[in-house]
């Protein structure tokens, strides 16, 4: 665990006792806090009892409390929470603002800190892959992983790589990272901020906190990203400011791992941070060439008879599904689920790349109606029958893809699971094509 005598004598208020609420408590304990937690779960409050004081910090003066940690998941806009401490001067914080004040007393490191609407978890441990290519000790953290403060502290010239989405730089003051990336913008999470410009306005927070010899990396795929990688030029000195141009890295071929444009830009940002940790090419080179995705995202699960298959299960919207279409130039999509919208639209660019759809679960018969003008497409419905008809007709060379631009809810319990029988229903087939499926495969 992360402990630090920057707690030491300070009373703080913990809201929500989940992983990083857990890890939180117990950092601000051993560094000699006095913490008040809550939970409206009855079982991990009584956890606390005799350790900590019991009460929901919404109901107490919270006078003289040096902050309120709260989950990234507690809307701030809407929470009662965010008002109540502010009536009294308090900083409403998460458990990476508690890391940024603890880091004075761990033996000197950098910090890595990586943003983005998409491609933040690929980026991020593709960062933390090459960093322990280089033999540098790295660790994982923010909103991958397990919670920042629950590790181990690093020894000197570890290296803390940070996944930081909007929520949690939301609730940071004063990370001051190395290295920070914003690798794209696009809209999200608009339901937490006052429209579009409030969500960018969350993430060049990061960039803000920055000394000005520190280093700023960006992509160069859409003007909102560029707006921001202007706005850290006018804040961070000459030379700091980096944005990438994906076309001038080469060799995409050789990383099995990383197809697709968008993962090109993704590798290209993982490149520019580790030159700026000092990671020569002869390291970072050979590790995208090493480096295996995140399980459920552009997953290669396996090739037979010159077919590749691939778990894209992660892709629970079209514009998740888009950047996988365009990553291979003959694709069987297997898609369908629980619909988030009624169409496909940014999907559309890459429909060429396409040679069949196979349509699965409550958004099929949309979906086939979608794309029976401008693509064979079989109604599949069910998950074993679309890989069974996609193994079928696939030709050397070709993917089947499961890129289902939907939620699982509909015939699985979650993504992870759906990927799972993806995979089990592949491997079953391949083992014997004319095998059945595998039980309750797609249900």
């Amino acid at each position: 665990m992360i402990v630090s005598s920057a707690f030491s004598g300070k009373r703080f208020a913990v809201l929500g006792l989940a992983r990083s609420g857990q890890a939180s408590v117990e950092a601000l304990l051993a560094g000699g806090a006095e913490v008040t937690v809550w939970d409206s779960r009855e079982e991990p409050r009584a956890a606390y009892e005799g350790r900590c004081q019991i009460a929901d910090p919404l109901g107490i003066d919270l006078t003289g409390f040096a902050g309120v940690v709260v989950s990234p998941g507690v809307p701030l806009n809407r929470h009662p929470i965010a008002a109540h401490a502010a009536s009294f001067g308090v900083p409403v914080i998460g458990d990476i603002e508690l890391f940024a004040q603890a880091r004075a007393d761990l033996p000197p490191h950098r910090v890595v800190g990586i943003t983005g609407t998409n491609g933040k978890s690929t980026t991020t441990m593709l960062v933390h892959h090459i960093c322990k290519a280089a033999g540098l000790e790295a660790r994982l953290g923010g909103n991958i992983g397990l919670p920042i403060l629950g590790q181990e502290p690093l020894p000197a010239g570890g290296v803390y790589v940070l996944e930081l989405s909007s929520y949690q730089i939301d609730l940071t003051q004063s990370l001051d990272c190395d290295v920070a990336a914003l690798i794209n913008l696009s809209p999200d999470h608009l339901d937490r901020y006052d429209g579009f410009a409030g969500y960018a306005a969350a993430k060049a927070r990061l960039f803000q906190m920055q000394s000005p010899r520190h280093h700023a990396v960006f992509g160069c795929g859409d003007e909102h990203t560029l707006a921001i990688a202007r706005e850290a030029s006018a804040q961070h000195d000459a030379n700091f400011v980096h944005v990438v141009q994906p076309e001038a890295l080469e060799g995409q071929g050789d990383w099995p791992s990383l197809q697709g444009p968008h993962n090109l830009q993704n590798a290209a940002i993982a490149v520019e941070i580790a030159r700026q940790l000092g990671i020569e090419e002869g390291v970072w080179r050979p590790a995208l060439t090493s480096f295996v995705g995140l399980p459920h995202r552009m997953e290669r699960v396996a090739e037979a008879n010159g077919v590749l298959f691939v778990n894209d299960s992660k892709a629970t919207n079209a514009a998740s599904t888009a950047p996988a279409l365009g990553a291979y130039p003959r694709i069987h999509w297997i898609l369908g689920g629980l619909p988030k919208s009624d169409n496909l639209d940014e999907c559309t660019p890459y429909f060429g790349n396409v040679v069949a759809a196979y349509t699965i679960g409550e958004a099929g018969p949309m979906f086939a109606d979608i794309l029976e003008p401008v693509m064979p497409v079989t109604r599949s419905e069910m998950m074993c029958d679309a890989v069974r008809q996609a193994m079928e007709a696939a030709q050397p060379g070709d993917v089947v893809m499961l890129s289902p631009a939907c939620a699982s809810f509909d015939q699985f319990r979650d993504f992870e699971a759906r990927g799972d029988s993806f995979r089990q229903i592949v491997e079953a087939l391949i083992e014997d094509r004319d095998s059945p499926c595998p039980p309750d495969a797609g249900r």
